[in-house]
């Protein structure tokens, strides 16, 4: 490993840099998500170019340099995609999203601490790759799309990943995918999911406590679902996810906000979001699972939760993990300003387990905790 020490900088240059990074980051995200649904879509192309192109452009003014030949690269790749000279692939969404990764990790090691630790073998090695993927070679791009993936993070198995189909805890990976939405399914699938997610937003925003909350837990869920072998169906899973809180856009925000115990007359109302949300999706049969999934991810296993005060073996496997995962996000972003921080995800861990018996699914609760140590310890 190598140590780059940057100039004398400006702290402020260096958080309106990170900031920059998030933003773009954020709207890349979303422009490859729309990519899925319009691979085709030049706008959203140049949209992308763009993005990478600033960031290069920043870290070449603050002289960030060993990140520069791995973007320029990166950049290089979605010219030739802008240009129409090559194919749009979900191989290439986690390349810019996982280069992009690398990229605010440096950043925020040069805030934090001054300096920033990089691989230089694997930088060279990253760029090498790219450079082998060109317009003349088009058979080629998927494999070595994959290739430079794997380098990048090689806990991914982008071969064999969609074969598992046993029920078993599986050794855990140690990374979570880039976004909540599943890759492998249908068009039409696959725009309800973005749908959903896009309807979320600004109800996500009516709370401080909220925002990014869908994303999160989805992203979570589909992890932990693999690591216990995915014995729930993908899609159902995250379609639940996101929509499982719909209903909490029609409570007062003082109830959301309010930090005594609820009273009686308060918690049944806040009940009701359960229901508000089930609603929703009534009418879609498509999403018939995740729909009971949202209504059942309130139960306990020992028949004490809510609605319908069901026990385990009447408690589906999505509200069971679900249920898991609504409880550690709350507990972990219980302030905006907490998000991400790994103390308290590891203090969370331990709470859930505390008070994970009669609550909790104990096979749901190995699956957690085998996932958590995974990538907490990362």
């Amino acid at each position: 490993m190598q140590t780059f020490k940057h100039e004398d900088l400006d702290e402020d240059i260096l958080t309106d840099l990170l900031e920059e990074i998030n933003e773009l980051y954020e709207a890349s995200e979303q422009t490859l998500i729309e990519l899925e649904l319009k691979p085709k879509d030049n706008e959203l192309q140049r949209s992308l170019f763009r993005s990478i192109h600033t960031i290069k452009g920043d870290l070449g003014l603050v002289s960030f340099s060993p990140l520069i030949p791995l973007l320029q690269r990166v950049e290089d790749l979605l010219d030739f995609l802008r240009k129409g000279q090559i194919e749009y692939t979900s191989n290439m969404s986690d390349l810019v999203l996982l280069t992009m990764d690398r990229v605010k990790i440096f950043v925020e090691s040069c805030i934090t601490s001054g300096s920033a630790s990089y691989d230089e073998s694997l930088f060279s090695q990253l760029v090498t790759q790219i450079q082998r993927i060109s317009p003349d070679n088009s058979p080629l791009h998927e494999k070595l799309l994959a290739e430079a993936v794997l380098l990048l993070d090689p806990s991914l198995d982008l071969h064999h990943g969609d074969e598992e189909t046993t029920t078993s805890t599986q050794p855990a990976p140690v990374s979570l995918a880039t976004t909540g939405i599943p890759k492998s399914i249908s068009n039409e699938k696959r725009s309800d999911i973005v749908f959903f997610r896009e309807l979320m937003k600004p109800i996500e925003k009516r709370s401080m406590y909220w925002e990014g909350r869908g994303d999160r837990i989805a992203k979570l869920a589909a992890y932990i679902n693999k690591v216990a072998g995915s014995p729930i169906d993908e899609d159902q899973l995250a379609v639940a996810c996101y929509m499982h809180d719909f209903g909490m856009a029609f409570m007062p925000i003082e109830l959301l906000h309010k930090e005594d115990k609820l009273n009686e007359q308060e918690f049944n109302l806040m009940r009701s979001h359960v229901y508000k949300s089930a609603r929703l999706l009534e009418y879609l049969t498509q999403w018939n699972e995740a729909r009971k999934i949202v209504m059942q991810h309130h139960e306990r296993i020992d028949g004490t939760g809510y609605p319908l005060g069901l026990k385990e073996k009447d408690i589906c496997d999505g509200a069971m993990l679900l249920g898991i995962l609504d409880t550690f996000d709350a507990i972990t972003h219980a302030r905006a300003h907490e998000a991400h921080l790994q103390r308290p995800k590891k203090k969370a861990v331990i709470e859930i387990n505390r008070i994970a018996k009669g609550q909790f699914s104990t096979k749901w609760m190995q699956a957690f905790n085998s996932g958590m140590a995974a990538l907490l310890t990362k």
